[in-house]
């Protein structure tokens, strides 16, 4: 399992930012605060805070969840499906393949629904994919000479800093959970280093990357 790890390692903390909005947004973004995990039973159950658009839940089918409607399933940073989105963010950077990526990262199906912007199509592939791209080239060069070395240890998530994030605080129509400076953990010769993730968001109770090394 790829998850919950506790150990301090390697890697630079970066100073946090709350999220940029578009020029002329009214919306803040509220500050980190903790959020009490009520028991899986619980959330399963929770209701979605937002009714999806008819366009959406018409395109919706069982093999693309993001099209489908938001609910407000707490996510937890372990299980096959958030594994193997770490491994292919993982896959990513070693290679310097951004492509390989783009599994860990935020769905624009479902960005298309969070965002509260005039093109969020283009919002999330001129902005926010570029710079994720970009982002894992730079990951793969800070490896150097340690790529075919670098074995990955997991994407430690701190759970007690994660929150929800309530409609029209990040310019956003529906809600999500958000948490800041995840550590992508790995070794090279035996040696723990670690990669900052500066921000995850959920899509119906799973993390995705939505900002990798920096909020731009």
């Amino acid at each position: 399992m790829l998850a919950g790890l506790g150990a301090a390692a390697g890697g630079t903390a970066c100073e946090q930012h709350e999220p940029p909005t578009p020029e002329g947004s009214p919306s803040i973004a509220v500050p980190e605060m903790a959020v009490s995990r009520a028991p899986a039973s619980g959330a399963a159950t929770a209701t979605p805070t937002a009714t999806p658009s008819a366009a959406a839940t018409a395109a919706a089918t069982p093999g693309d969840p993001a099209l489908l409607p938001q609910t407000r399933d707490l996510p937890h940073p372990s299980g096959p499906s958030f594994d193997g989105r770490v491994a292919a963010l993982w896959d990513a950077i070693v290679r310097d393949a951004p492509d390989a990526g783009t599994p860990a990262f935020f769905p624009l199906g479902a960005y298309q629904q969070v965002k509260d912007v005039a093109d969020p199509s283009a919002d999330w592939k001129q902005r926010l994919l570029a710079a994720y791209r970009h982002d894992i080239h730079l990951l793969h060069g800070r490896l150097g000479d340690g790529a075919g070395r670098a074995m990955l240890v997991g994407l430690d998530v701190p759970q007690a800093r994660e929150r929800w994030v309530e409609p029209g605080e990040e310019w956003n129509k529906i809600g999500y959970f958000r948490v800041f400076n995840s550590k992508l953990r790995y070794l090279v010769d035996g040696e723990p280093r670690a990669f900052d993730v500066k921000s995850l968001i959920s899509w119906r109770g799973e993390w995705y990357v939505v900002h990798l090394s920096a909020i731009k």
